[in-house]
């Protein structure tokens, strides 16, 4: 057994089923390895990014990690954006970057680069095996580490002579330690800062946004009138009929000032207290009130479900929660616009649906339109770096094949990493992609116009790099061109149709939905 077979079959054994790659010349006896550990699944992407998103979206899906199979540092380069998401998300991933064999970086040959510098942006572990038979031992060692709560990116490093070496040796992964539990002082803190009446603010996050976390914030804001808000981009939120449903804080700094106005207290549970995304002429960069106190319920990896659920039954006994009653909006006819897609979606989404939400300008009124569909799930670009989606959905359908993915997407983003749709149609993956094609970088002109608004007329120049009508791209052909079928909509009904047609055929589908950019 070689030092690749080993590590592979350690991953498998420690239960990781899937592998993403775009791998060279360092990684093919990784490659080879594959298959001679057929349990293993491997998954093809044309670019990197599309491979660490992909893997991104699987976690948050199976619950478990995807491992990344990368070609040295410029491939780890080129997958990093995406790993800056994934590690912004607390998303497991074993990330695997081949190496030149040991012997040869000496030479300092022309794909020489410090792999180790790139994978410590991850602020995970990493490891290097110096030999085969220590290759199986890393890998359990990273599978353990990137296990840990909340979750994270280890990284493993691998030259090829320890991948093609005889001497591997199957490695035994170690359940990683429970999520630390938050003392009963705390919760009982928390909850006499309710009991006082004085007007409270709860943000919730990470884990907590699913059910059980959702339920036990409800239940503790009906009983004591708290003010519940979800942070501004989650990992995985659970949402629809039968579940309570909370607003998530603004974008702007402005606009959680205005959400926190008046409060003396913030409880935070599975999340950070809320910042700035961006700093802006005259505005705070800490957004609790002055003056008020911030309290941390749970902080990102401890267990903020069962704290919550603690605190809801000392403070909120005998009250039930408040769920969102199943609703669909009506279909819209007529010309496409800002608004209306969404009661598109809203009114076909089918049972246990998975949305990717990367429609940054175009998606605000996706939440109150889908509010009360049928219980779904919703994918966010956690970390702020673009081109998360179409990644985010394969990982998600290759997850959980039995379940439509939606990836709702805006034509800037898609740019990134429009590559994914090959890997879509290449494992005939059921993803309907919606491009939400304002031809403009709309979410940069609203940025711009909230800066121009202290400083004058935006320049003609300006503008222009914020279009993207000249050319004007053709995602229909894009699409077909990767072999994915797709069609364009520019009315209400055109979407409704194209969106039942694609949701009721297997495989992967796109529309190029046409719409206004916001203003």
């Amino acid at each position: 057994m070689n030092g690749a077979e080993s590590l592979l079959r350690t991953l498998v054994d420690g239960g990781v089923e899937v592998l993403f790659t775009n791998p060279g010349t360092t990684e093919m006896h990784m490659v080879g390895a594959l298959d001679s550990v057929p349990e293993l699944r491997g998954v093809l992407a044309l670019f990197e990014g599309v491979a660490t998103g992909a893997a991104d979206g699987y976690a948050r899906i199976a619950g478990k990690p995807a491992a990344t199979l990368l070609h040295l540092g410029p491939g780890l380069a080129y997958g990093l954006t995406n790993l800056h998401n994934s590690r912004r998300a607390n998303s497991p991933v074993v990330s695997i970057v081949g190496d030149h064999a040991t012997y040869h970086n000496t030479f300092d040959p022309p794909l020489n680069s410090d792999i180790e510098a790139l994978s410590g942006w991850l602020r995970g572990p990493i490891r290097r095996p110096e030999n085969a038979s220590g290759a199986g031992t890393d890998a359990a060692a990273t599978l353990t580490a990137a296990l840990e709560a909340p979750g994270q990116i280890a990284t493993m490093i691998v030259p090829s002579d320890v991948a093609w070496s005889d001497g591997g040796v199957i490695g035994v992964p170690v359940m990683p330690r429970p999520a630390p539990i938050v003392t009963q002082e705390v919760i009982g803190r928390i909850a006499d800062i309710i009991r006082s009446g004085d007007p409270t603010a709860l943000v919730i996050g990470g884990p907590a946004v699913q059910e059980a976390g959702l339920s036990a914030a409800s239940r503790i804001a009906a009983a004591s009138g708290v003010r519940v808000l979800q942070e501004l981009y989650s990992n995985r939120v659970e949402r629809g009929a039968g579940l309570p449903a909370f607003p998530r804080l603004g974008f702007y700094p402005e606009q959680v000032v205005a959400q926190l106005d008046g409060v003396r207290h913030v409880i935070v549970a599975g999340t950070k207290a809320p910042v700035a995304f961006f700093a802006y002429p005259g505005q705070p960069s800490y957004l609790v009130p002055e003056g008020a106190q911030t309290h941390m319920l749970a902080e990102v990896g401890q267990d903020a479900v069962a704290a919550l659920v603690q605190l809801a039954d000392l403070v909120a006994g005998g009250t039930a929660a408040q769920v969102t009653e199943p609703r669909r909006p009506q279909l819209p006819t007529g010309p496409l616009t800002l608004q209306n897609w969404a009661d598109v979606v809203a009114a076909l989404l089918p049972e246990r649906a998975i949305i990717i939400d990367e429609t940054i300008s175009s998606g605000t009124t996706l939440a109150d339109a889908t509010a009360g569909a049928p219980r779904h799930d919703v994918l966010m670009q956690t970390g702020g770096a673009m081109g998360d989606g179409l990644p985010l959905a394969v990982g998600a359908a290759v997850a959980a094949p039995d379940r439509p993915v939606v990836a709702l997407e805006a034509d800037g983003c898609a740019m990134y990493t429009g590559t994914a749709l090959w890997t879509q149609a290449r494992e005939q993956l059921n993803v309907t992609t919606v491009i939400l094609n304002n031809h403009s970088y709309a979410i940069l002109r609203q940025e711009w116009g909230h800066f121009d608004n202290r400083r004058g007329v935006t320049t003609p120049d300006t503008k222009q790099l914020l279009d993207l009508s000249n050319p004007a791209i053709d995602f229909v052909r894009l699409a077909e061109a990767y072999g994915v079928p797709a069609s364009r909509a520019t009315t209400g009904e055109e979407f409704a149709e194209q969106f039942s047609q694609a949701l009721a055929e297997p495989g992967p589908h796109l529309i190029d939905a046409t719409i206004p950019a916001a203003a």
